[in-house]
């Protein structure tokens, strides 16, 4: 097993956007808008990690190589019952941003779970609302 070898790779702009969505219960949409959540704000909290994530996807996925990453952009919208993030990772590099995008985005969607969790959990300690789901990649550029 080897890290793919991208020395004779052009080193161009690349972008990648990435979305997902949690769904939540209203309810917990509206503690999120409100501010009343325990550990702080979940949707600021989500868009450091996306960052750090994005920076450290390479420590995390053994065949990703490290890249200068020159901006992490995390946007969220918010519906009654989801918060949708998409984030966007640009580079000027030898190889693309997507892998990149993809983690900052699940990390993003992770960090609101475990934000809001005490609010979605049932009598029996279960999670029948709240699932993350169709995280894809929306966009990738090259060049």
């Amino acid at each position: 097993m080897e890290m793919i070898d991208i020395r004779d790779k052009e080193t161009v702009t690349r972008m990648a956007t990435v979305r997902g969505t949690i769904f939540l219960q209203p309810s917990t949409i509206a503690a999120v808008k409100g501010g009343k959540i325990k550990k702080g704000d979940p949707l600021q909290a989500a868009q450091l990690v996306a960052m750090l994530g994005a920076k450290q996807t390479p420590l995390l996925l053994p065949h990703c190589h490290p890249i200068p990453i020159t901006g992490v952009a995390t946007d969220f919208e918010i519906s009654a019952d989801s918060v949708i993030v998409t984030t966007s990772v640009t580079a000027v590099a030898k190889t693309g941003v997507e892998m990149e995008a993809i983690v900052a985005t699940e990390l993003a969607l992770a960090t609101i779970w475990d934000m809001v969790k005490y609010l979605e959990k049932d009598a029996d300690g279960q999670y029948p609302t709240a699932r993350i789901t169709d995280i894809h990649v929306k966009q990738k550029v090259k060049g």
